[in-house]
Parts: C-alpha cells; structure tokens; sequence
C-alpha cells in the first residue's frame, strides 16, 4: 500500500512538472490557447491591405492618364558674334555652344525654334472627357496630348486653370472613359493607408498602365511656404510618405476604397528623388473651384493688399498683447483695399468678422474664402487702443510684387551685428525698388544679436522704433536715441524684428 502510494504521488509530480514545462514554453495554457495563438488578424489585416491596393490599381487606376505637354520656344539672335576670353582655361574661349556659332554665322538674324516637352498625370472626372491636373503641368503650352491606360492617344483642350490652387481641367473627345470617384478629404485621418497613382511613362514605355505605391498619410495641413509656393497655395496639402515620383504630377492619391481625396503635386527631396515625403491638394480644394473650372471662368480669391506676420512672445510683449495671437501689419500697399478702409502699418489685427485670428495663416485663408466687394470688419490693435475697421474685399491680383537680392554691396555702418548702406540709385535697381526709401542691410555678423533676431543680407530697413528711416541719417539718429540695454522693433520690407537689447558688461 506504501508503495502505491509512492506511486501515485509520483505520477502526480510528474504530471505537475510537464504541464509546468509546457505552460513556460508556451505550448500550452491552462486558461485556454496562448497569446501568439490568438493574433489571428495580423495576417487577414496585411492580406485585406494587399487586396485593397490591388482593386484600386485595377479600377481607379484605369482612369489615370499620361499627360504629354509641348511649347515651342522662340529666340531671335542677330548681330555679330561676340567673342569672350573669361575662360583661362581656353575650354569654349570664343562662348558658347560650336553649333551656335555655326548657326549664328550663317543664320544669325533669324529666329530659331525650340520644343519644349514635359510629361504629367491626371485623372478623368467625368464621362464626357474632363481631366483633373495640376496648372504647373499645362502652364505656358501651346500642345497637351492625353494617352489613356488602354493605349488610346487624344488631343486635350485646356478648359480651365488656377494658378493659386494649382489645378487644371483639360478635356478630350472620347467615348466609353472610365471615371474615379471623388471622395471627401475632410475625413481622412494620419495613419490611413493610401495609393499615390501617376502615369509618368505612357508615352515612353510600351505599356501604358499606370503606376502605383502605397503609404500612409503623415501629416496634414502642412504648408510649403512662400519660397517654394511662390503665387501658388501651398498651405494645406496632405502629406504622404507613398512615392511622388516626377511625372507624377496631377496624379490621384487614393483610399483604399478607390475614392480620390488629392491631386499629387510635389515631392520634398534634396537629391530630386524620393525621400519619403509627398504632397498633394485635398479633393475638397478642388471641388471648390470644379464647375467654374470646367466652365472656363477665372477662379476670383479675396485680397486685403497686406503684408502680415505672426505675433510672437517678443512682439506680443513688445506691443503690451495679453496673448501671443494675431497678426501685425508689416505693409500696406498703396491704393489696396486695407489702405482706403484705413489700416496702417504696425496695427495688430485680432479679429476678422468678430472672429479670432490665430497667425496669418488663418487670416489669409477667411479673406480668400471671402466673396470679391463684400464688407469685413477688421478688429485692430493700435497704439494699445482696440477698433473696428470696415475694408472691403478685393481681387487678389494674379502676379505679386518680387524684390530681388543685392550682392556684395558696400557696407557703410555696423550696429549689434547689421552692416547697412545707403540706397543709391543702383542699389535700388539692384532691389527692383522704385522710388524706395530707407537702408539695405549689406551683412549680418554671425552669432550677433542681429542674427538671432532674424534680419538677413538684402532686408531693406524701413523703421525703427515707429521711427521712419529714408535714409541713413535717419537711421544713425534712431540708433542714437535707442537706450543701449532696450529693445529695438526693427521694420523691414519683410516684415517686422525685435532685436534684444545688447548685454551688459
């Protein structure tokens, strides 16, 4: 009986030891299957995205086209050759390319003809033949020829073009289309999985099925700014992380669903090629100027005639501003609405239409939206004094004002790291500048308080301290006036700069 017992308190022990082995193996679990067990969707879900991509490459991507674009450049060179010795290496010593000499010898007072070919995308919207681009696609061409994803080639017509939005709806005369569907780029979220399609080599590869990459939307709302966007609005495109490539240009970017909710339109690379960030305009963007274009009307935007920037912490204290909100005023332009509804510049704009305004991004945006001759009031900061001002909306003119930058001009004063100059009657057609008064900053010392507030070479300085300054005598009595420890509110043609009091010793 003893030894029965022994036994079973063996087999006992046993049994506890194996399911114990099993259990820290992971190959069992007394609480039913194991955790790697459960994570059954993981695969479905990669399938499920696998799918998706491969239905809209075959749907939505039949409605893809290549865009082949033509203009034919003229130039006209005449006279005697002009001979030039700036190489010392004695490489092309008589200039230029040796068939243009040779051209220019026999041919020299004639025009010459040059064809210029660019290649995009764009997706057809409408059974009758109408195809959503990019403006910077078909801008200044005197030819667009549509090849579609079946192989079939059309002539297109330009029917209508915005260069703000950089959209563009061409059209072509063909039956039986496939057509994509537009979706809504108000719900899509960062993290949704999406399809970039272009058709960059329809007319240079046998096959002219478009192309396809997947991704994520990274971001949205972003912004490319003034230096890249130049005319264009460039300040609330979706970012993606599926490759633009070029050529993909006024391609769809697409949801798993096979709805369009962007035109592609540019690429951020500093090598040209991908790096993993692309833009496009939302659909809903370009739902809202659609019928006018496809109608052939001009696409009309509000316009204030200002220059704003954002109020920072320093000019938020500056200004004695309880919030660093707003926009300060920086330039009016002669003869815009701003000017004759009495804006002036260094008021504080708060307030549109009783609404608040954040930055100047979100000021630009209500005055867009606003319809051309309408009235809005404008709540403004001035001399710490709150008023309302009544501006009517203009136009926004299509070409905006550019100043070009100086080089290498002599500098005349330093004060806490600007060197500036007089602006002479060169300099100012350097600049661009008619009839301009104040003093250009020739150079920036590194590491100075200048530099830290952000003034650059080429600033043209217009005020100090609320002080006008035309010219240099101006600026060194306004220098002169400032305390040596206090802050100075600095006014360029840029905008305006605080640069902080200098250091005491």
């Amino acid at each position: 009986m003893a030894n029965k017992n022994k036994t079973t308190y063996f087999l006992i022990i046993l049994t506890v030891g194996l399911i114990a082995g099993l259990v820290i193996a992971g190959r069992f679990s007394p609480m039913g299957p194991s955790k790697a067990e459960s994570v059954e969707p993981i695969p479905e879900t990669a399938q499920g995205i696998e799918g998706a991509v491969i239905n809209v490459a075959s749907t939505t991507g039949r409605a893809v086209v290549a865009v082949s674009t033509e203009h034919t450049q003229h130039l006209s060179k005449g006279g005697a050759r002009k001979f030039s010795f700036e190489d010392p290496s004695g490489n092309n010593s008589f200039g230029g390319d040796p068939f243009d000499r040779f051209f220019d010898d026999f041919f020299g007072g004639m025009p010459r003809k040059f064809k210029q070919q660019g290649m995009g995308s764009g997706v057809i919207i409408d059974e009758r033949g109408y195809i959503l681009t990019n403006e910077h696609v078909i801008n200044g061409v005197d030819k667009i020829t549509v090849k579609l994803s079946d192989g079939r080639e059309f002539k297109a017509e330009l029917k209508g073009k915005d260069v703000r939005s950089d959209l563009a709806v061409i059209k072509i005369d063909a039956a039986d289309l496939p057509v994509a569907k537009l979706g809504d780029s108000d719900t899509i979220k960062i993290g949704q999985w999406v399809v970039a399609i272009g058709n960059p080599f329809g007319f240079v590869m046998d096959n002219p099925e478009p192309t396809v990459t997947a991704g994520v939307i990274s971001a949205l709302h972003r912004s490319l700014g003034q230096v890249l966007a130049r005319n264009r609005d460039y300040s609330n495109l979706i970012q993606t992380d599926a490759a633009i490539n070029p050529g993909n240009s006024g391609g769809p970017l697409v949801n798993l669903r096979g709805e369009v909710i962007g035109i592609n339109v540019a690429i951020f690379s500093t090598t040209g090629g991908y790096q993993g960030i692309g833009f496009a305009i939302p659909v809903n963007t370009a739902k809202k100027v659609l019928n006018q274009l496809i109608e052939g009307k001009k696409i009309l935007y509000g316009w204030l005639g200002v220059t704003v920037q954002d109020v920072n912490e320093k000019l938020a204290k500056y200004f004695a501003l309880e919030q660093n909100q707003g926009v300060l005023v920086s330039k009016v332009l002669k003869d815009g609405p701003a000017q004759k509804g009495g804006i002036k510049e260094g008021d504080i704009i708060i307030k549109i239409d009783g609404q608040p305004v954040a930055n100047a991004k979100n000021l630009v945006s209500a005055v867009t939206r606003m319809s051309i001759g309408r009235k809005a009031g404008l709540t403004i900061i001035r001399d710490k004094k709150e008023s309302v001002l009544q501006v009517e909306i203009g136009e926004r003119p299509e070409d905006l004002e550019k100043v070009s930058q100086a080089k290498d001009l002599p500098a005349a004063d330093i004060w806490r790291g600007i060197k500036v100059a007089a602006i002479t009657e060169e300099l100012a057609g350097q600049f661009d500048l008619e009839n301009q008064k104040g003093v250009v900053v020739t150079g920036v010392e590194g590491d100075s308080l200048a530099e830290e507030a952000g003034i650059i070479p080429g600033d043209i300085i217009v005020g100090i301290d609320r002080n006008a300054i035309a010219n240099l005598a101006d600026y060194r009595k306004a220098l002169t006036n400032a305390a040596p420890g206090a802050d100075v509110l600095i006014k360029t043609l840029r905008g305006y700069f605080i640069i902080k009091g200098e250091e005491k010793k």
